[in-house]
């Protein structure tokens, strides 16, 4: 059984250089990862930073010692997504073309996810385009908001029609809220403790109901920690529907022709990721069925040891362990 671990994160020195010197928030700041004035995430005092930037032998060594076989690389949050539409385009090419260059000193034990520029969205499809065919990438990672928007609305669509043509998934990561209540008491509750996982899966609702899913039946969405709650609300998310007040909305789209379920069993896969409680892998594997779920570490921000020894601990066949650690993602991300 070989592992692979389908949520590696990097960062590159024009992309850190650019956090850095940006007067407006997300930036680098000499506490951490600022996303706003008063929350900050201490990338230093984590440990992430140095970790983040090893492009090299560093991270495959980390790789051996947590057993960890193989790994599909992502560029960090914030992503490029908040910046200017040219800064953005300019710091996802060079990310794409560091991790590109990465990925060919280590072929057998690394692949890629695209980043692309979403508000200069013909660019960003060119991008993603280039990213898939020309340098091997298995998908694309964007994030739970824009910092003005989310990837439902209709402009992004484009991105989303050549994800579904290039067969490659969308990695929908969390970062910090704009949702302004979610705020309230700072990073430690905007952050993984409860403000990322709810952004994600509002803006994954918010695809369904806008009827993303139903102009694109064959888009494949991934989202962390099994899924965040969506698993355990399988039926819940049906209720409106069920008792006929979830009507289309002319200002929003046509809205959906399936209940919500529906895309959530056939558009949605989760990772292992951050979330070491057995019940929610059987809550999530129960719900949503064993094919649906891959293993994820979120590296540097978690241990990678913890995320493998997770699955492996687990009271489940070896089999089993086999389709999770390795089998799920040779077929999701055509390994």
């Amino acid at each position: 059984m070989r592992t692979i671990d389908t949520e590696h994160h990097f960062s590159t020195p024009l992309y850190m250089e650019t956090l850095r010197t940006r007067t407006a928030v997300p930036r680098v700041v000499d506490k951490g990862l600022a996303y706003w004035d008063d929350a900050i995430i201490p990338i230093g005092k984590t440990g992430a930073g140095p970790k983040l930037a090893d492009m090299g032998e560093g991270r495959i060594k980390g790789m051996d010692e947590a057993g960890v076989d193989f790994a599909i690389l992502s560029l960090t949050a914030p992503g490029v997504e908040p910046l200017d539409p040219p800064t953005a385009t300019k710091v996802a090419r060079d990310a794409n073309d560091r991790l590109a260059d990465y990925i060919a000193a280590y072929p057998d034990r690394l692949a890629g996810m695209a980043t692309v520029s979403v508000k200069e969205t013909a660019e960003a499809v060119r991008e993603l385009e280039r990213c898939v065919k020309d340098l091997g990438f298995k998908g694309w990672h964007t994030h739970s908001n824009f910092g003005d928007s989310y990837l439902d609305e209709k402009r992004y669509w484009p991105i989303l029609e050549a994800a579904e043509a290039l067969d490659v998934p969308v990695y929908l990561h969390p970062t910090a809220p704009m949702i302004p209540e979610l705020r309230d008491f700072g990073i430690c509750l905007a952050g993984p403790t409860f403000g990322f996982g709810t952004e994600v899966m509002y803006v994954f609702l918010r695809m369904i109901h806008r009827g993303v899913f139903d102009r694109f039946p064959k888009l494949k969405v991934i989202l962390g920690h099994f899924g965040e709650a969506i698993p355990f609300l399988l039926d819940r998310v049906d209720t409106a529907y069920r008792q006929g007040y979830c009507e289309p909305n002319e200002d929003i789209g046509p809205g959906s022709k399936e209940l919500a379920s529906h895309y959530v069993k056939n558009n949605l896969w989760v990772t292992s990721s951050g979330n070491y409680l057995p019940a929610a892998y059987v809550c999530t594997r129960d719900a949503l069925g064993l094919d649906k779920i891959v293993l994820a570490t979120d590296y540097p921000f978690e241990q990678m040891h913890l995320g493998i020894d997770f699955i492996k601990g687990l009271p489940i066949s070896d089999e089993e362990k086999a389709t999770v650690c390795e089998d799920n993602a040779k077929v999701l991300f055509r390994l």
